[in-house]
């Protein structure tokens, strides 16, 4: 077994390191880059509109914050979405990145945000547009609905979903259990297979409510968790605000630094700090990769582009946002040493004790539990939906019965496999979304542009001021009907 078990990791090894090489990476920044110049740099133009549209809908009144019977709000699936999105990583992950690329990895996962904000847009649009409701009223939709519908490439939307089970068995399920099980062992000496077994029953309960009840449990539990740890890093930040300037120096003197790492203690190097910062953003965010989409879909909208909005504020919220919390938190305290000992859970637990004491230890393992039980809830709605689609609804309670009992194997388990395993298979799962992104974008773009006439541009040339969309009134079944109109226009119908 444990010859076997050696050849496996071998064997990832290998592959991991050819699909996590220069290739990928660049894939993923030129995707992004290509929605981002095709939009004319949409993310910025109309930062305060998609603002408004998105999170400031939340509180106005009359907003379009509703759920239909069979649907959930947009909010809803954002929060599912970040609960999957802001796991560990937004935490260890950073840490690790730190500890990997020094300081200058954080600008190449600005970076990599940056221009992840329009991938992730894409997909969205790309979602609501193809997304259709099976017999009963509900909606199907996710990359496979796109590949099948938009590429018509059935194959490639059966492999999507087959690979997006392993990855939430892996990434989603046994390596985020293991976590909270070790920090509640660590911080509160509670026993792993305690922890495991509380949060097994937690989740089996949670999925036995489909996806309404998982949208009621991760509304409610993402806010919280983001503002408590958002604002215990602020604290941090805020009261080491004299070193702020120099973190935020070595933030970007590293990005550009040419020094190797064999150079000397702090020579991290170019391409080291580009490599971690990037893929960090990428594992961050899962902008790439094509999964949140499964629960956009769900999202009571008719325009397309709003719902891609949502996918704009998503890899804000986590990565330009939470991401950067945790690494200023930690610059600024001075825990941080080029090649020092510390990493990962230490490194974060050391930067939070030098403002909350013996606390800040706690407060970390606490907020590593919430995150990575909202990770199990988002990846299980995710990986519910591709059995599903590949397998159809009699698999579905299998899979919860089988996604429930692996919380607690993975809470008691060895897991540096089932890490290395995973990230393989995110890589994978990237490679036919973004092929699938990339041969659609012209849609998207067509999109976005008939969009930004009828509702941003126009508006705001006749009254003076942009006015909220209507949640697409004009647009019937994920179709804007003005671009319709337009193509039958220039086929002479």
């Amino acid at each position: 077994m444990a010859a076997l078990t050696d050849l496996i990791a071998n064997v990832n090894q290998t592959l991991n390191s050819i699909l996590w090489g220069r290739g990928m990476l660049l894939c993923f920044l030129l995707t992004g880059l290509m929605f981002t110049v095709g939009t004319r740099f949409f993310q910025v133009r109309w930062f305060f509109q998609w603002m408004r549209c998105t999170i400031g809908s939340v509180w106005k009144k009359g907003g379009s914050q509703k759920a239909g019977e069979h649907s959930i709000t947009p909010f809803q699936a954002l929060s599912t979405a970040l609960a999957a999105a802001i796991g560990t990583g937004n935490i260890v992950g950073v840490a690790i990145a730190l500890s990997a690329g020094g300081p200058g990895a954080i600008f190449w996962m600005w970076l990599s945000a940056f221009l992840g904000m329009m991938t992730s847009f894409a997909e969205k649009t790309l979602g609501i547009r193809y997304r259709y409701p099976d017999g009963k009223g509900r909606w199907v939709g996710g990359a496979m609905v796109y590949m099948e519908k938009g590429l018509h490439c059935k194959w490639m939307a059966l492999l999507f979903a087959a690979l997006c089970i392993p990855v939430s068995f892996g990434m989603g399920n046994l390596s985020q259990s293991n976590s909270m099980a070790q920090a509640m062992e660590r911080a509160f000496h509670i026993p792993s297979v305690a922890t495991g077994a509380v949060a097994a029953v937690l989740i089996g309960i949670i999925l036995l409510g489909g996806i309404k009840r998982i949208a009621a449990v991760t509304e409610k539990l993402v806010p919280v968790m983001a503002v408590l740890y958002l604002a215990a890093g602020g604290a941090v930040i805020l009261l080491h605000l004299h070193s702020l300037p120099q973190a935020v120096a070595d933030i970007f003197a590293g990005a550009f630094s040419l020094r190797s790492a064999a150079g000397g203690a702090a020579g991290y190097g170019l391409a080291r700090a580009l490599r971690t910062g990037v893929s960090m953003g990428v594992f961050s965010n899962e902008a790439g990769l094509g999964t949140s989409v499964i629960v956009h879909c769900d999202a009571q909208v008719k325009e397309p582009v709003e719902q891609g909005m949502w996918g704009i504020f998503e890899v804000f919220a986590d990565t330009l946002v939470c991401c950067t919390v945790t690494a200023l938190a930690i610059l600024t305290s001075g825990v941080w040493q080029p090649n020092g000992a510390m990493d990962g859970v230490s490194l974060c637990a050391a930067a939070f004790s030098t403002v909350f004491g013996a606390a800040g230890e706690k407060f970390i393992a606490a907020s590593i539990v919430l995150f990575a039980f909202a990770t199990l809830t988002g990846w299980a709605y995710y990986g519910e939906r591709a059995v599903c689609y590949l397998l159809g609804k009699w698999a579905v309670p299998v899979y919860k019965l089988l996604f429930s009992a692996a919380v607690l194997l993975g809470s008691v388990a060895k897991m540096e496999l089932v890490w290395s395993l995973s990230d393989t298979f995110n890589a994978l799962l990237a490679i036919p979304n973004l092929i699938a992104v990339t041969i659609l974008s012209r849609e998207v773009l067509e999109l976005t542009q008939d969009y930004t006439r009828r509702f941003l541009i126009r508006p705001k040339a006749e009254n003076g001021r942009i006015k909220r969309p209507d949640s697409g009134h004009n647009r019937d079944d994920g179709h804007c009907v003005s671009l319709r109109r337009e193509r039958i226009r220039r086929k002479g119908g």
